[in-house]
């Protein structure tokens, strides 16, 4: 988490940006995460790649096929892959597509190209793999990418139940999850573990201010 701050992967309104970020949900947020980058630090890459890794074998010992979300979640499930030594392949990336609708609508469109690439075989037990997680939407609509191009290959018995992100905003992600019946599975779950292990690196008025937000994000006031 140290790692993530201080290698500008976590940026704040208050160290990086005044105006903040408008998030993939639509909220407001003082702080952005932002691990696309992730890849240009390899042992920090390593370190998640070793973690998460280890989290997925422990929590979750039928995953036999993991899948990075493009884009950043390919290099991620690649380092937990060399690490755990479970498979990995990874969505393609279609431009444009924010619900599970719009997906719907795309795929029509897109044709004979691969949704997904890499080796899956009819009985895996698929784990998706992205840098983080805040409300559920964008993993629902990379696992119905997965979801329909198994379909395409002729796939009914692979399973597509299991997502691991490094971190969770806990933003109401795992209990959506829960009610649809999908295992979520976190490195690092920000309000309760990571933003404390950042009290002594950032200023008091920073780590308040994320620590507000976090409180309720809904609710937040925008300064």
């Amino acid at each position: 988490m140290q790692d993530i701050y201080e290698n500008r992967m976590l940026l704040t309104s208050i160290r990086d940006k005044p105006e903040g970020w408008t998030l993939y949900s639509g909220l407001w947020s003082p702080f952005y995460i932002q691990l696309r980058i992730l890849s240009s630090f390899p042992e920090t890459l390593a370190k998640v790649g070793k973690a998460l890794g280890a989290l997925v074998k422990e929590e979750a010992p039928h995953i036999n096929r993991l899948v990075g979300i493009a884009f950043a979640g390919i290099p991620i499930a690649t380092a937990m892959s060399i690490s755990s030594g479970i498979p990995a392949c990874h969505t393609r990336k279609i431009l444009g597509v924010r619900t599970e609708q719009e997906l719907e609508e795309a795929i029509g469109k897109y044709g004979q190209h691969s949704l997904l690439e890499g080796e899956i075989n009819d009985g895996d037990a698929i784990c998706l793999v992205d840098d983080l997680v805040t409300g559920m939407e964008s993993k629902l609509v990379a696992r119905g990418q997965v979801i329909a191009e198994l379909e395409k290959r002729g796939m009914i018995d692979a399973t597509v139940d299991d997502i691991a992100v490094i971190v969770d905003r806990q933003q109401g992600a795992k209990q959506r999850a829960k009610e649809l019946k999908i295992r979520l599975h976190s490195l690092i779950d920000l309000v309760d573990e990571g933003l404390p292990l950042l009290r002594d690196r950032m200023t008091e008025e920073e780590f308040n201010l994320v620590s507000e937000y976090l409180t309720d994000p809904a609710g937040f006031k925008k300064p």
